[in-house]
């Protein structure tokens, strides 16, 4: 099977804006005569069920269930995101239930409400949501029924396959990643000269060269606690992020949370300072810093120790690898994992290996070279991954609404 593009003289007006033009033969009408619609609930006890929530699955045991085929659609929180069960299932009160009332593909229903308008019908606030009205006062389109199996049968062919392709290129990202911090775990802690005599150490890294030093991070780096009292448009805002690094406000194209509207008390940052996020270092949330700017007042700022033999961009490197990450956890304390701490004191307490000064710029040029290049290919999967699935959302739209013609 394959999809054309129809002729304008097939095509007419439909009269709903996020569905544009239709087949000639086509008509619109509310999806309330079409398929029933209602609330999810809580799971019962008993059994093993898959409990689905607006764009979630989890398990959790429960008696009384639903069989599929049914496609829920989000009430609140992720409502964009319609999913397809064919099963057992039961749905939460952030999902409605969506069952086929008369001759009409749910299949096709699917695919089709991936295309909804949801911003124009849904609640703009900080937890968007969508009513049962919203949803069974949707208009949507009407093909003959053979006609919505011959273009869910297509999509589910051509789907899977974009998918699968989708799913390689993820799991090759994963590869690279684990690839990239074995690179840089290798590199500082042993070195690049792979005939030195190694010493072992009972600590967050297995053996380092003989000749290198093993200090705790208090006499490479000193607390900077320099304010900032100059008005927000006067300074550059600088963030940290656990997969990025250290960041200007001004290089960031989309920018999500509290957005800054002062930054009085602010702390101030310089080139080559190590930026740390007390709450999330353990997770990475740390690294050097390029720019002259200022942060959050919440960030611990290191600057190197005058005097003192330092390569911010080696130990940037060394900071941010799995298990230092691990290490700032253990010596770290909180009543749960997302309010856990690592301060300043536990933070400057850990050892890490001291290579000497010139070694450390060794280190850190092969680094910035080989992680640049990983850099590259990793972002070539990612274009590839947002190139696919631009085009299978577009290739569904076209499809579901007429546009494109399946043709044996």
């Amino acid at each position: 099977m394959k999809a054309i593009m129809r002729d304008e003289q097939e095509m007419k007006y439909s009269g709903v804006e996020y569905l544009g033009f239709i087949p000639n033969d086509w008509k619109v009408a509310s999806a309330k005569y079409f398929v029933k619609i209602s609330n999810g609930s809580d799971p019962k006890s008993e059994g093993d069920i898959p409990v689905y929530g607006s764009g979630k699955k989890s398990f959790r045991t429960c008696g009384e269930y639903k069989e599929g085929p049914a496609v829920l659609l989000g009430r609140k929180g992720t409502i964009d995101i319609p999913q397809y069960i064919d099963g057992r299932y039961w749905n939460v009160d952030t999902a409605f239930d969506v069952k086929n009332k008369s001759g009409y593909s749910l299949r096709y229903y699917y695919y089709l409400s991936t295309c909804f308008d949801y911003k124009r019908y849904s609640t703009q606030t900080a937890l968007p949501s969508m009513t049962q009205s919203n949803y069974t006062d949707m208009r949507i389109t009407l093909p003959i029924y053979f006609e919505q199996q011959h273009i869910s049968n297509y999509l589910d062919d051509r789907c899977s396959k974009i998918d699968a392709i989708i799913a390689e290129a993820k799991a090759s990202i994963e590869e690279y990643k684990e690839l990239k911090q074995a690179v840089i775990y290798e590199a500082v802690t042993k070195g690049l000269d792979k005939t030195v005599e190694m010493k072992h150490y009972n600590d967050w890294f297995d053996k380092c060269p003989s000749n290198w030093e093993y200090k705790q991070i208090r006499y490479l780096y000193e607390l900077r606690d320099e304010r900032n009292f100059k008005p927000l448009s006067e300074v550059n805002l600088i963030s940290l992020y656990t997969d990025q690094g250290v960041i200007q406000h001004a290089d960031i194209e989309k920018t999500s949370g509290n957005k800054a509207i002062t930054a009085d008390g602010y702390k101030k940052v310089y080139p080559e300072d190590i930026v740390v996020n007390i709450i999330l270092c353990w997770m990475g949330a740390m690294g050097r810093s390029e720019y002259q700017g200022v942060t959050s007042p919440a960030y611990d700022v290191y600057k190197p120790i005058g005097g003192s033999k330092v390569c911010s961009r080696y130990y940037h490197y060394l900071f941010r690898t799995d298990r230092f990450s691990k290490k700032c956890y253990t010596v770290g304390r909180g009543i749960m994992m997302m309010r856990w701490r690592t301060y300043s004191s536990q933070f400057r307490a850990i050892k890490v290996p001291v290579p000497p000064y010139n070694e450390q710029i060794e280190i850190a040029n092969y680094l910035d070279k080989r992680i640049s290049h990983m850099e590259e290919l990793i972002n070539a999967k990612q274009s590839l991954i947002e190139d696919l699935e631009a085009y299978k959302k577009s290739l569904i739209y076209e499809v579901v609404t007429g546009k494109r013609k399946v043709v044996a």
